[in-house]
């Protein structure tokens, strides 16, 4: 396999389309806002600074682990030739190697993953030497799945099959399992929401397509509400379907009044396919893992292939990620 033909991860921009990484001001990173001004100071306490910074960001790195997670929509992922609908591409054997080598490239300890027919297709993206592989357990084509990589213990909780709200619907359940980490647990939500209200308002006549993401957001809202109930750190990721930089848009108060929370995503526009949209694969953290994110690791993966007839065969949406440092 050749992975020399795939692109490394690319960074997000903001709405102007530059390419931007955040930071946290310099006296909040190093706890010593006088160092940033050596000129007005001995060279005494010039090196204590210097060696104070130092000794903080050994510190930083010998308290915290880091965690890459991402989540990756992978467009109608099945090995199935038959009972497909009529503009679903079929993957030949050289798809699947593509996103096998996107995968290696991504090289993320959590991955978010929907649209996946079942385990046995996501393994031939996600190799079993490397990765275990959760999946719900709805009667559909398009499934919910969390992948993790192997030596990272977890434990599986039932899914949220509220979401999916009722068999006829063919919604997704939410996938749900417990990272064990050295410190705690880390709760974690995959999701796969409601398409066609992405960028519609919610005002006195949503229409029925707004009406049934609105009732999964607000589900998602109840389960951030029991994990803030439950003092335990989480994070929900996936497709959400729906851009959530608009002020005031109901759809993210109503998670935001269950449970605080920090999004990764946050003030960005997506590079996927050279387009610069809206994002609506999003990570959110909530509770303690808010202050594990990491400024400036928000990633797009965008692929090399840049014809968009590509997009049926790789995916119409890119892998994103971020890392977070997790106390050790």
């Amino acid at each position: 396999m050749d992975r020399s033909r795939y692109p490394a991860a690319s960074g997000p921009r903001n709405k102007s389309g530059d390419d931007v990484e955040r930071e946290l001001p310099p006296a909040k990173t190093l706890g010593c806002w006088y160092c940033l001004r050596p000129l007005k100071w001995s060279l005494r306490v010039r090196t204590w600074c210097l060696a104070l910074v130092l000794s903080l960001l050994i510190a930083s790195t010998c308290d915290a682990a880091e965690l890459k997670v991402a989540t990756w929509n992978l467009n109608w992922l099945t090995a199935r030739e038959t009972g497909l609908p009529a503009d679903v591409k079929i993957r030949v054997a050289d798809d699947f190697e593509r996103l096998r080598a996107y995968a290696l490239e991504l090289d993320a300890d959590v991955i978010a993953i929907q649209e996946v027919d079942n385990a046995e297709t996501a393994r031939r993206v996600f190799p079993k030497e490397t990765w275990s592989i959760h999946m719900s357990r709805d009667r559909v084509r398009q499934r919910v799945g969390i992948v993790v990589r192997r030596g990272l213990p977890y434990d599986v909780n039932p899914d949220l099959t509220a979401i999916a709200m009722d068999p006829l619907a063919r919604l997704r359940s939410g996938v749900d399992i417990t990272l064990k980490l050295k410190t705690g647990s880390l709760r974690v939500l995959a999701v796969h929401l409601k398409q066609g209200c992405q960028n519609l308002s919610f005002g006195r006549a949503p229409s029925n397509t707004c009406l049934t993401l609105m009732t999964q957001f607000d589900i998602v809202a109840q389960w951030a509400a029991a994990r803030r109930e439950d003092g335990v750190p989480f994070l929900i990721l996936g497709d959400f379907n729906r851009g959530m930089d608009k002020k005031r848009d109901p759809f993210v108060a109503k998670i935001r009044a269950a449970a605080p929370f920090t999004r990764a995503t946050a003030g960005f526009s997506s590079p996927c396919w050279g387009a610069h949209e809206t994002f609506i694969d999003h990570i959110l953290a909530g509770g303690e893992a808010m202050t594990w994110l990491r400024p400036g690791t928000l990633k797009v993966l965008t692929y090399r292939e840049t014809d968009p007839a590509w997009k049926e065969r790789i995916s119409d949406h890119c892998p994103v990620s971020v890392r977070l440092a997790v106390p050790d």
